[in-house]
C-alpha cells in the first residue's frame, strides 16, 4: 500500500468520521431522540463504521507498526487506542469524546466503545500485530511494578478490591469487596492485575490461592462469597468500560494466570508462570465462575453453586464460550451459557467445573492440602505444556478478536440496557 494511498483514506475516514460527529452534535442524548433521529443516527453509524472495519481489515499491520514504532515498543490497550486517536483521526474516538461517554449512563452514550471494538478486533485478527498487542499485555503493569518491593519486603500487599499476602511460599489473592460480594468493576480488575502480577514476580511465592473473604452484606455477613459476577450497577450506570474492564480482564489477569507475566528473564522462557489453586464459598457467579477456567485445582464447598448468566443479562461471558465446552462438553456448555443453567456443587457435572468438592468446615483443610500437591518444579512444567495444548495463543487471540467487536455491541444493545436499568433501579 503506497503512502499516498493510505494517507488519502486516512482522510475519507477522518471526514466521513467529522460529519457523523457534526449530526450526533446537534441530535439530543439517545433516549430524547424521536424515532426519525435515532434512524438517521444509525444510518449515518452504520456507514461510517463499515468504513473503520474496511479501513481495519487493509490496514492493521502497518497502522500497528507505526503506533508501536515497528513493533518496538508495548502499548497497552489504553495506551493503544489513545494513540491510534492521535495519529488516525476518526478511526476510533478521542480522549474528549470518551470523557464525554464515561460522564453519562451507559443507555444515554452513542456507544463509541464499539468503534473501540473495531479498532481492536482488526489488531487482534493480524498475523503480527495480534501476537505482539498479547506480549503486551502479558508484561507487568506499572502498579504492580511499584509495589514489588513492598510485597517482597513485608509479603502483605491491601487494595480496595483485594488483599495479597505471602505466607510459607504461597500468594494468598482474598477477594474482599464485602460490601458487594464481590461483584466486579474496573477497580477490581485492576487490584487482581496487581496482585497476579505481584504473584508471579515474586521469587519467595510458589504457587498462588485466590479465595473470596468474609462478607458485611446484610444477605451474607460473616460468610465467605467467591464473587457475584459483573456489578450490573456499575454497568447500569455508565462504569463497565470495553478497554479497561471487559479486554482488559480477559487479555490482563485471566490470561496472566494461563500463561504467566512476560519478562525479559531467562533464555529458556519469555515467561514467569506458577500454579494456581480456586477456592469457591457460596458460589461463583459470572465473571467468577470465569475464573475457575483459568485455575490448575478448584475446590468448592458442597455448598457453593455455579453459574453464567452472562446471556440472561444480554451480554457474552468473556471467554467462557472459547473455554467452557472443553471442560464440561458442549451440550453442559450450552446449558450454562445459553440456557442459564445454575450447577449446584454437589450434583455430578459438578465434577466438570471444580476438582474437590468437600463440607464447608473441611475445605481449609483441603485448601492445604492442594496447595502441597501442586507445589512442585514438574508440576509448572507440565501445566504450561498443557496451557499451550489446550490454549493456543493463536487461537485465543481469534476469539478475543471477534469478542471485542461482539461484547461491544452487546454492551449496547436494547436489551441490555434494558435489564440493567431496571436491576439499578431496584437496587436504588
Amino acid at each position: 500500500m503506497t503512502t499516498e494511498i493510505l494517507t488519502g483514506s486516512r482522510a475519507a475516514l477522518a471526514e466521513a468520521a467529522r460529519r457523523v460527529d457534526d449530526l450526533l452534535a446537534e441530535l439530543p442524548l439517545p433516549p430524547a431522540r424521536t424515532a426519525a433521529q435515532r434512524e438517521a443516527a444509525a444510518v449515518a453509524l452504520d456507514e461510517v463504521r463499515a468504513m473503520r472495519a474496511e479501513y481495519m481489515e487493509a490496514h492493521a499491520e502497518e497502522l500497528y507498526a507505526e503506533l508501536t514504532d515497528g513493533r518496538t515498543r508495548y502499548l497497552r490497550l489504553d495506551e493503544l487506542v489513545r494513540t491510534a486517536a492521535r495519529v488516525c483521526p476518526g478511526l476510533v474516538p478521542t480522549d474528549e469524546q470518551m470523557a464525554a461517554e464515561r460522564a453519562r449512563p451507559q443507555a444515554e452514550k452513542e456507544g463509541r466503545e464499539i468503534d473501540q471494538g473495531i479498532f481492536l478486533r482488526g489488531v487482534l485478527r493480524a498475523p503480527k500485530a495480534g501476537p505482539h498487542l498479547l506480549d503486551a499485555m502479558l508484561r507487568p503493569t506499572p502498579r504492580a511494578l511499584e509495589l514489588l518491593p513492598e510485597f517482597a519486603g513485608t509479603g502483605l500487599v491491601e487494595m480496595a478490591a483485594v488483599r495479597l499476602e505471602r505466607r510459607d511460599g504461597v500468594a494468598h489473592l482474598t477477594l474482599c469487596r464485602d460490601d458487594c460480594l464481590n461483584a466486579e468493576d474496573a477497580q477490581q480488575v485492576d487490584d487482581l492485575e496487581t496482585a497476579v502480577d505481584l504473584t508471579l514476580l515474586d521469587p519467595s511465592v510458589r504457587i498462588g490461592l485466590l479465595r473470596g473473604g468474609e462478607m458485611s452484606h446484610p444477605r451474607y455477613r460473616g460468610r465467605r462469597v467467591f464473587c457475584a459476577g459483573i456489578n450490573l450497577k456499575k454497568l447500569s450506570s455508565g462504569g463497565i468500560p470495553l478497554v479497561g474492564f471487559l479486554l482488559r480482564r480477559e487479555l490482563g489477569y485471566l490470561h496472566k494466570i494461563v500463561r504467566g507475566v512476560r519478562t525479559e528473564g531467562s533464555w529458556h522462557s519469555r515467561f514467569t508462570d506458577k500454579p494456581w489453586v480456586a477456592a469457591v464459598d457460596s458460589f461463583a457467579i459470572g465473571g467468577g465462575a470465569q475464573l475457575l477456567l483459568v485455575f490448575d485445582h478448584v475446590l468448592a464447598a458442597s455448598d457453593a453453586y455455579f453459574s453464567l448468566p452472562a446471556a440472561q443479562e444480554g451480554i457474552i461471558p468473556g471467554a467462557s464460550n472459547f473455554r467452557l465446552t472443553r471442560f464440561t462438553g458442549p451440550r453442559v456448555a450450552r446449558q450454562v451459557i445459553l440456557g442459564g443453567r445454575r450447577i449446584r456443587a454437589d450434583e455430578p457435572d459438578a465434577r466438570f467445573l471444580v476438582d474437590e468438592v468437600v463440607p464447608p468446615e473441611q475445605l481449609d483443610e483441603a485448601i492445604d492440602a492442594a496447595l502441597a500437591r501442586l507445589d512442585g518444579d514438574a508440576v509448572l512444567a507440565n501445566r504450561r505444556m498443557m496451557n499451550l495444548a489446550e490454549e493456543p495463543p493463536g487461537e485465543f487471540a481469534r476469539y478475543l478478536a471477534e469478542f471485542a467487536l461482539q461484547q461491544a455491541l452487546r454492551i449496547y444493545g436494547a436489551d441490555v440496557l434494558g435489564k440493567v436499568g431496571r436491576f439499578a433501579a431496584r437496587q436504588a
